[in-house]
């Protein structure tokens, strides 16, 4: 049959109304259609290659079981796939588990090399049910829009808008680096420094936050380093006599591990996984050191960012949620003098 099929031409091959035909596209209970009148129209319906005329359905209200997936960074190359991969792994799955199809958005909208959910002042996402937002450097501004505009979205990582409540599943990186530091006080460290990345993101902060207050738990001055090279940032903690240093960047790590012997001369924990897309040209990949660091729960932040879009699609108010991280001890942390 030429061109696209509709509804009405499907309604005259299966010999009933169109509006019967709408019934069984929708799904409607057995009480409405005989079964017989339903096999008809199905046989009608795939004889014909009737396809669902998506936008319609969704200015008509219905939803279209498509869930969006919209990274504010490239999801393919082989550096960032490895950073990803965790994320899109537990939404797949949860996403089929449920019975949804997934959407991946690639932004053709990129404005100051920044991809951006609105191409002008549509948003894109709208062609799905809700959205999985995920990436380091979101925009503020776009988030305030999404959450003015009411479409449903749940980001991966702690968000904050001043438009209202943002849903999200986030790792707890307040308390896992609260738990770090206690673990360094229990094996006897009494000065512990922070290495902190300088960008001022949610993640940072809430890291930053935990080792404060652990900090000043132990009446100890928090030491918080804010530096991109490694050589400075070790010479500052040797400056402060720091025994124990909590690093928010694998690269980092590596490359203080590069200047100093690990742990015998300074014990170091890496304050989540290994990330390849933040690897400074200046850092010594030692990929088989098995590094003390708390594990972020990826798979499962992708897994329940799927049901809590799912949640918010059917009508649910926002909410967020922060994981719990595991410590793994590894071999770069030794007993405090």
């Amino acid at each position: 049959m030429a061109g696209r099929v509709t509804q009405a031409q499907v309604a005259r091959i299966a010999g009933v109304s169109q509006a019967i035909v709408s019934l069984v596209l929708n799904g409607s209970d057995s009480v409405r259609v005989s079964p017989e009148t339903r096999k008809r129209v199905e046989d009608a319906l795939r004889s014909t290659g009737y396809t669902v005329d998506i936008m319609g359905r969704r200015l008509r209200g219905k939803t279209n079981q498509i869930l969006g997936v919209f990274t504010y960074e490239s999801v393919f190359p082989s550096g960032v796939a490895d950073f990803y991969r965790p994320f899109l792994l537990g939404i797949e799955q949860e996403a089929e588990a449920q019975g949804f199809d997934l959407l991946l958005f690639t932004s053709p909208g990129r404005k100051d090399g920044r991809r951006r959910v609105y191409e002008g002042e549509t948003n894109r996402l709208r062609i799905a049910d809700g959205c999985v937002l995920l990436g380091r450097h979101n925009d503020p501004a776009e988030l305030a829009r999404l959450v003015d505009e009411q479409f449903p979205f749940v980001f991966i990582g702690r968000r904050d808008s001043p438009s209202g409540p943002v849903s999200y599943v986030g790792a707890d990186y307040v308390a896992s680096t609260r738990d770090v530091y206690e673990w360094m006080w229990r094996i006897g460290h009494r000065k512990i420094a922070l290495l902190s990345v300088p960008e001022e993101n949610e993640p940072t902060l809430d890291r930053r936050a935990g080792y404060q207050a652990a900090a000043r738990k132990h009446k100890k001055a928090p030491l918080v380093i804010v530096a991109d090279d490694p050589e400075r940032a070790l010479r500052e903690a040797r400056e402060n006599q720091a025994t124990a240093l909590l690093v928010e960047s694998m690269a980092m790590a590596d490359g203080i591990k590069a200047y100093v012997d690990v742990p015998k001369d300074l014990s170091v924990v890496v304050l989540g996984d290994p990330d390849p897309t933040q690897q400074p040209s200046h850092a010594v990949p030692t990929s088989d050191t098995d590094w003390s660091m708390f594990r972020i729960p990826r798979t499962e932040m992708g897994v329940r960012a799927v049901r809590m879009l799912i949640e918010l699609v059917n009508g649910g108010k926002p909410k967020s949620v922060l994981l719990p991280c595991e410590i793994h001890e590894g071999s770069t942390t030794a007993a405090g003098n």
